[in-house]
């Protein structure tokens, strides 16, 4: 399955930073424009739980913040 999505992005002193427009709440950085991109992919792929198998279990956790 294909997904297109875009992505916001921006250079700092030391890395390129970037969000996806669809979703802002996946965001991370490279130190390069294609590291970028590779690093979203990933959190894209973690973020939405793409790789999660279907017999998976859900565990509730209590942080004290």
């Amino acid at each position: 399955m294909e997904t297109k999505l875009k992505m916001v992005y921006w250079k700092t002193d030391k890395f390129w930073l970037g969000k996806l427009l669809d979703r802002p709440e996946i965001m991370t950085q490279g130190e390069t424009l294609e590291e970028l991109e590779e690093n979203m992919k990933d959190a894209y792929v973690l973020m939405t739980m793409d790789d999660v198998p279907e017999n998976h279990k859900i565990k509730e956790l209590t942080f004290a913040v």
